[in-house]
């Protein structure tokens, strides 16, 4: 399964883990994902998505069917 959201396209980062002498050690920072269901009106059907919360709030605000328009047009999906 991989770790990117399908809306925004975000995936892992990579960092260090930092210990108290300062020695360094590779990590890596994932993103917060979920499957969600999500309801399309104009379709009348639904979709089954692996998201970010991020993306979540933003479908929450302002709707699915403009937010993958939305994304479409910036070229995330």
């Amino acid at each position: 399964m991989s770790r990117i959201c399908d809306l925004t396209g975000k995936t892992s980062m990579n960092g260090f883990n930092v210990s108290n002498s300062n020695a360094k050690t590779k990590r890596k920072f994932h993103p917060n994902l979920k499957l969600k269901k999500f309801f399309i009106p104009e379709e009348d059907k639904w979709i089954t998505l692996k998201v970010s919360t991020s993306a979540i709030k933003t479908v929450n605000k302002n709707g699915i069917s403009a937010c993958i328009s939305k994304f479409v047009k910036k070229g995330y999906i």
